[in-house]
């Protein structure tokens, strides 16, 4: 594994993450295996919040039952675990979840104008774009 994948495994396990992500999976009866590029993949995630997918926190990469860990999606999850990283940890969740806000405020969907979303590649994650609706150009 390259060197900047192994910190960032690191780094997302010191900064709780990675461990919150493993607990979150083991609560919600998952099957966990190692994966590609230091990520952890739980399978079989079914609690109604998140409702993406896939979802990622820290290196854990969680799917709902009916979501395939193809080559396209793990790039994406891939890319959210390494923002894991870069926000130091858990203060991602607070600017992922307001820029999804600001998203869904002016798209009607959470994906479309979320510079995680969008850095992370909208449509390897598996979301289309939607114009923007707010507000409105003169």
């Amino acid at each position: 594994m390259p060197l900047r994948l192994r910190f960032r495994q690191l780094w997302n396990v010191a900064n709780l993450t990675t461990p919150l992500g493993l607990v979150l999976a083991l609560a919600a009866g998952c099957r966990v295996q190692h994966g590609p590029d230091g990520l952890i993949l739980a399978f079989g995630y079914r609690w109604a919040f998140p409702d993406g997918g896939a979802f990622t926190v820290g290196n854990m990469v969680l799917f709902r039952p009916h979501t395939a860990p193809t080559a396209r999606l793990l790039e994406h999850e891939s890319r959210h675990a390494t923002q894991y990283a870069w926000c130091l940890g858990l203060p991602f969740l607070v600017l992922y979840f307001t820029a999804a806000g600001w998203s869904l405020l002016r798209t009607g969907d959470p994906a479309s104008r979320n510079p995680f979303e969008r850095q992370a590649g909208l449509v390897t994650g598996g979301y289309r774009e939607r114009p923007v609706r707010w507000p409105r150009r003169r």
